[in-house]
This record gives structure tokens, C-alpha cells and sequence, in this order.
């Protein structure tokens, strides 16, 4: 299956569930005839634990006094800086509940698959006399679930069911069951599950309305009891609310008018069958979502030449062919699915929209020095508008607490952003000694890259971008410091996420990553706003900055000042940042530094084998056209055991947590092997991996504003672009280099050596 994944058996384990979503609900589907659930997600479910009222740290008043000893030398003073805040997690990500139905008489019929299609989000499971479909729409907003079987021999006990692992003390639950008999219409039953918090300030309620055409349905204590169906029907939604509200009303009046102008059966219309009408009403419902969903997965592919017969494998055998391209090609798609899924009112989380215990890792949050970064690599040139919204909305619904950490914490105008982030605020407020993430200052313009790359490609991320530009740059204004005529500002306090000197503390000055995103900051401002009355001050300003240093084993430091040591033992490559994303350092432009940043690179060790230091250094390899070193980091991933069946990700080896950093990364590493793209700049085929020799790759986007096909084999490779506007750009192709002009809406076609 090129454009899903399929099981011979039901999922026993949570993590292999398949998923679907549409970037506001989530649900997990285990497709178990005898016993199905779906766990119901949704991206609102964090718990409240004390975090969501506190605000960034007042330390301004000390700052002056840090930077003074730091300057001085004094390697440990930033250890006490902000000693006396409590270390908080923000609030954790949990499932909602389970849909669970309990079949009797299901026994061992032949003829078992699971499924999904990734081009329509649908969950197909069944056998010879029982099928289950369910997909999330992107349109209506609602899990649709149909279970049918034969002509009157679906009986089941359904319920909505909390009791999924890490379940917390301190919560209260309270459930409903109400029928409805409806003669023509079959029976109609509501479920209902409301769960207070404990704070007394929010809870969330959870509605299905259950649709049965025939047989018979009855309450059965907090279960609905159906017997002698031939269908089922289910509609479920979720909502956090505040604890005064009842959503439940308006839920089921909701749910009610999904199944207006269904056929008989449902709403008393002439009917044609009892499993007729279920179907109807459940492929209307599709159909609606069908548009909004498969239009945006379509609209870029991976295609490898590989083993026909590999790619009709399930997805746990093709596993265990990691050198398999037809591995490669379907992790690409399921990478591509599950993040388009898992990408709408917010970005994926560290686990994407899903997860199934109440004690997610992490606290299931978003973490932007890295994962989040790298989770939305790819949707940008990926074609997924979808997704950069989504970020875009995470980004656009928290600068107010940006300005807030800006403020409090290093007393300048601006905006600085979290290091951990539930969703909901945007205040520093996760940190510690060993992890003095409040020093971080990269964040925003970390956060803000990909938007103004989705401007390159030709979005529209919105009017409020520019201005958040100039804030960023406003901070760096007022947060440098300076240290006298002819010599750099500073980046005062600075931290490089999440590493330290061997010889000092981790609060230090001049972290390379600063400097660059700093720089990037500024520049950045200026581009977009040249009008502003402080662009010039701002272009003088970044050129003020430390230039990067070069160690004395001829790599990249992590820190500009020569007396700081580097630890190379270490899961982020913090200070890559110029290579990968800003492409500030690159072969062509900058070939010392580039050099200096692949030895960074070489040296670097794998610490504990977290999946994203190992795409992360994919990414800056196949940007510093290093195929062997991106293909290593790429085959320890496929090798390693990462993958859960339901080919979402793990985040260590031998899959060990849950975690979308491998299955939301890998696209973009593969494209960036195979096409990378800069305003003024084309590279065809830097980095190709031994496990795509062959293929083609479709709808690439580029930051010049054209769109991309590459087909490419050992010997030869074509590339076709249909530019939006007139532009001249470069093309680098293995040893080629020349200039290109692009005729707006007019077809280019370039022929280049292929990559052996």
C-alpha cells in the first residue's frame, strides 16, 4: 500500500492503534471484533496542575548583576538566577476516554485485516461477518464510527469508558445513558461522560449519539445494551469547558443535525435498509470531509522503485526490512498523514494528537528548542499550508505571553518564547538548574522561521507576521549588551538547548545558536519592514554580533568565546542552527564555515539515541552535502526499532515512548536529500539516500514560489518548475552550478547527472 498500511490482526497495544484526525480530534483504533475501542482524543485535554495561572519569572532586577559576573568570568553565576522559582511541568496531555464496544458471539473469522487509508483518514477493521470503519472529519468536526455485521446479528455493549492507563486520583466522573425509541427511525441513544478536573475551574464533557436502524437497544447501568442490529452508528465529540458550563445539550443537538435529510431509518424518511441507512449517513459524512482531507495529502508524493510484492507487506513485516524502499515510501506517506492529521486548531505535540495513557511523557507537550521545530520540518516544502497554519495559530495565540516572558525575565520589549508549552500559555515557566531553559532567548525566532519560509513558498501566514518580526528584533535591541566601541555586543546570559560547556556552567555567553538566531532576528525585521525607523539600527546591530568560532579541532564551537570547552556527547545540535534551518552556513556561500560545521557534525555523539538527534543530524548532513553521514543518521532510525505498527514513532530505540519526532521528521529529511530551496537558490540531489537510488517526488514547494517535480535514477534526473513569478535563481546539480531565469506560470524543465 503505497498510500497506507494494513495489519492481519488487531492492535494489542495503544501504540499500535491506527490513527486518524483532523487537527482538533483524535482517535485511536484498535479494531478488535470482540472488544473494539477507540480512544478519543482531543488537543484541548490538558490537565490542570497548578502551572496554568503562573507567570514567567521576575528577574529583571537581577539581570544587570548576571551579566556583570559573566562578563567577568565568573562561570557559575547564572546557577542561582532564578533559584527560588519552582521547576514546573505544564500541564499534561491526556486522552479523553475510550469508545468501547464489547461484542458477544464474536468469534475467529477468517478473513482478518486492519487498515487505514491515508488518503481519506478512514480506519477500516473486519472479517468475515463484522466490519468497523472510522474517520475524523475535517469538516463536521466529529468522530464517525460504524460498526455493522450480519443481517441481525450485531449485538454489543457500548460505553464510554476512562479507564485507560496512568489514570489520576482526583478526578470525578459522572455518565448518562439515554434512549430514545423512534419506530421508523430505529433507536437513538446519547452517551454521555462529564469529568471534573478537581480545580473547580474546568472540566471537559465527552457526547457519542448512537444510531441503531433495527434490533433492539437498552440502558444498561451506564452502558447501552444493543442486540439483534444489523448497523451501528456512532457520532462523539469532545470539549474542555469552564466547570460551570453544560456542553451536552448542544453536543447532542449538534450530533442530532449531522444525520438531517439521512435516509430511512434515522430521521423517518422513506427507507431503504436498516444497514443502508447507516452506511448513507456515514458516506455522506465522508464525502463531505473526503475534499478538505485527501486534497491536502495529495498534494506531494514519494514514489521509490522497489519490490512490488514489499509494498503490499503490513506494515510490522515491512519493519523488519529496513532497507527496503518500499519501507522508505511508506513511512514518507504515514509521516505526511499523521501529521496533516494531527495539525489544525494547534501543531502536533511531542505526541502528535494522540496518545492513550493519562501520564504522557513530557507531559505530551510542545517542546520548541527542537521537536516541535522539527515536527513541522516538512510543511513547508511538503505542501501542507494545513499544518503552517496550525503552527501559525500556536505562535499568533501566545505572543502576549511571549511579551510577558520578554518583560519579566530580562526586562526589554519584545518577545520571548517558552521552551515548553502546553497550548494554552505561552510563559516560561519550565526550568531548573540543569536545565536553565529560561536563559534561552532563540526561541522566537526559532518559532517564526517556517512562517516566514511559508511567505517564501507563497502563503499567507497572515498580517500579524511582520509585526511579530519587529518584536523579535525589538528584543535583541533592547537585550544586547554591549562592551565598547569596536568590539561585538553580547548574548548575555545565553544557553545552548540543552548542553553545557565541559568547563563552565550551563548558563553561559555567546551560545552559537543565540548569535545566529539573534542575527537571524534582526535581519529578518529589516527585510520585511525596511520602512521601519529602526531597520538600519537593526542591520548595524546584527552585524555587531560575535562572529561564530572555529575550535581548535577545526570545528564549529557551540560557544564563540574561546575559553568555553565543547561537550560533544550530546542529542542536539543546538548550534548548527545557521546550517539547518536558516542555511545562513552552506557549501556555496560560506565553504569555511561549512566546513567547520561538518566537523562540528563528525564529532558530535548521539548521547542517549533520541530520534530527533538523529533526524536532526540528517537534516544539517544532506544540508551540508554529506550523503553518508545523512544516510547514517536515516539507517539508524530505520534499523533501530522506532516504529510502533501503527507506524507512528518512538522516541527511543526498541520503541520506547511514544513520540511523533521520527514519524513527523522523516519527510522532511527525505526531501531535503533529495531538494532544497532557498529564495535565491536551487540544489537537486545533494544528499540522496542508498534507500531512495531511484524514484520520483511530487509537489515539492520551493522559497523561491515555485512548485517542484523530480524524477531521478543513478545516471539522470529531470526537474520540472512551475514558478509563480519571474525569478533568477542558481541551480546546483553534483558539480553543475548556473543561473536560471523563471518565466512566471510558464513550465521549466532542467536535466541534470543523477547522484550514483
Amino acid at each position: 500500500m503505497r498510500h497506507g498500511t494494513w495489519e492481519p490482526q488487531p492492535a494489542k497495544r495503544w501504540e499500535d492503534a491506527f490513527l486518524s484526525g483532523n487537527g482538533r480530534h483524535g482517535a485511536m483504533v484498535f479494531g478488535d471484533p470482540a472488544d473494539e475501542r477507540v480512544v478519543v482524543t482531543h488537543h484541548t485535554l490538558v490537565r490542570p496542575n497548578g502551572s496554568e495561572a503562573i507567570a514567567p519569572p521576575a528577574l529583571a532586577a537581577g539581570l544587570h548583576a548576571l551579566q556583570t559576573a559573566l562578563l567577568a568570568g565568573d562561570t557559575r553565576a547564572a546557577e542561582d538566577f532564578g533559584a527560588q522559582y519552582p521547576h514546573v511541568w505544564v500541564q499534561p496531555f491526556h486522552p479523553a476516554f475510550q469508545v468501547r464496544m464489547r461484542r458477544s458471539g464474536a468469534g475467529d473469522e477468517p478473513g482478518y485485516r486492519r487498515q487505514v487509508d491515508f488518503t481519506t483518514g478512514q480506519v477500516r477493521a473486519g472479517d468475515g461477518g463484522w466490519r468497523s470503519d472510522v474517520f475524523v472529519s475535517r469538516t463536521d468536526d466529529v468522530i464517525v464510527h460504524r460498526v455493522s455485521g450480519r443481517p441481525g446479528g450485531l449485538s454489543a455493549e457500548i460505553r464510554l469508558d476512562e479507564r485507560l492507563p496512568g489514570l489520576p486520583d482526583g478526578l470525578c466522573f459522572s455518565r448518562s445513558v439515554v434512549c430514545e425509541s423512534g419506530g421508523r427511525r430505529g433507536t437513538r441513544a446519547v452517551l454521555s461522560l462529564r469529568t471534573e478536573y478537581g480545580n473547580g475551574r474546568t472540566a471537559f464533557t465527552g457526547t457519542t449519539l448512537v444510531a441503531v436502524p433495527d434490533g433492539r437497544a437498552d440502558t444498561a447501568g451506564d452502558s447501552l445494551r444493543v442486540t439483534g442490529a444489523s448497523a451501528i452508528l456512532l457520532l462523539t465529540r469532545v470539549e474542555r469547558h469552564p466547570a460551570g458550563s453544560d456542553p451536552g445539550g448542544a453536543h447532542t443537538a449538534a450530533l442530532r443535525a449531522l444525520l438531517e435529510s439521512a435516509p430511512a431509518g434515522l430521521d423517518g424518511a422513506v427507507a431503504p435498509g436498516p444497514e443502508d441507512a447507516t452506511e448513507l449517513v456515514f458516506s455522506r459524512l465522508l464525502d463531505r470531509h473526503l475534499p478538505a482531507h485527501r486534497d491536502a495529502y495529495l498534494r506531494a508524493e514519494l514514489t521509490l522503485t522497489t519490490d512490488p510484492a514489499e509494498r503490499e507487506l503490513p506494515g510490522s513485516k515491512l519493519l523488519r526490512r529496513p532497507d527496503s524502499p518500499a519501507l522508505v515510501e511508506r513511512l514518507f506517506a504515514a509521516g505526511r498523514y499523521h501529521l496533516l492529521s494531527s495539525s489544525g486548531m494547534l501543531p502536533p505535540r511531542l505526541t502528535g494528537l494522540w496518545t492513550g495513557d493519562w501520564d504522557t511523557a513530557w507531559s505530551g507537550a510542545f517542546t520548541t528548542n527542537a521537536n516541535l521545530n522539527l515536527q513541522v520540518s516538512s510543511a513547508v516544502a511538503g505542501a501542507l499550508p494545513e499544518v503552517s497554519r496550525a503552527h501559525a495559530e500556536l505562535v499568533r495565540g501566545q505572543l502576549a505571553h511571549w511579551r510577558d516572558n520578554a518583560r519579566e525575565i530580562f526586562g526589554a520589549r519584545g518577545i520571548v518564547a517558552p521552551s515548553h508549552t502546553d497550548g494554552e500559555s505561552g510563559h516560561t515557566r519550565h526550568f531548573e538548574r540543569a536545565y536553565p531553559l529560561h536563559l534561552w532567548t532563540a526561541g522566537a525566532d526559532w518559532l517564526l522561521h517556517p512562517l516566514v519560509d511559508e511567505l517564501l513558498t507563497g502563503g499567507r501566514p497572515g498580517p500579524w507576521l511582520p509585526l511579530a518580526l519587529v518584536e523579535a528584533a525589538q528584543f535583541y535591541e533592547d537585550f544586547l549588551v554591549s562592551r565598547g566601541p569596536g568590539v561585538p555586543v553580547a548574548v548575555v546570559p545565553s544557553y545552548s538547548p540543552e548542553n553545557r560547556p565541559a568547563n563552565a556552567s550551563w548558563g553561559t555567553v555567546d551560545a552559537t545558536m543565540d548569535i545566529a538566531a539573534a542575527r537571524h532576528a534582526l535581519t529578518t525585521a529589516a527585510d520585511f519592514r525596511p520602512d521601519h525607523p529602526s531597520a538600519p539600527h537593526w542591520r548595524a546591530l546584527a552585524a555587531r554580533l560575535p562572529p561564530y568560532r572555529v575550535n581548535e579541532d577545526g570545528a564549529l564551537a557551540e560557544w564563540a568565546g574561546p575559553e568555553l570547552e565543547d561537550t560533544y556527547d550530546h542529542r542536539h545540535i543546538s548550534h548548527l542552527y545557521p546550517v539547518w534551518p536558516l542555511d545562513e552556513i552552506n557549501p556555496y556561500d560560506t565553504p569555511a564555515l561549512a566546513t567547520a560545521a561538518h566537523r562540528a557534525l563528525e564529532l558530535r555523539g548521539t548521547e542517549n539515541d533520541s530520534a530527533h538527534g538523529r533526524l536532526h543530524t540528517a537534516l544539517v548532513a544532506a544540508r551540508l552535502r554529506d550523503r553518508e553521514l545523512a544516510g547514517r543518521a536515516l539507517h539508524h532510525v530505520l534499523h533501530g526499532d522506532y516504529f510502533h505498527d501503527s507506524l507512528m514513532s518512538a522516541h527511543y530505540p526498541g520503541r520506547d515512548v511514544y513520540n511523533a519526532d521520527a514519524a513527523h521528521a522523516l519527510p522532511a529529511v527525505l526531501i531535503e536529500c533529495l531538494v532544497q530551496s532557498s529564495p535565491d537558490r536551487l540544489v537537486l540531489l545533494p544528499s540522496v539516500p542508498r534507500e531512495c537510488a531511484e524514484g520520483t517526488l511530487r509537489g515539492i514547494r520551493t522559497r523561491f514560489g515555485a512548485r517542484l517535480d523530480l524524477r531521478w535514477s543513478g545516471e539522470h534526473a529531470t526537474a520540472v518548475l512551475w514558478p509563480s513569478s519571474d525569478r533568477t535563481i542558481d541551480v546546483v546539480a553534483g558539480s553543475d552550478r548556473y543561473r536560471l531565469s523563471l518565466v512566471a506560470d510558464q513550465e521549466h524543465v532542467l536535466s541534470v547527472p543523477g547522484r550514483k
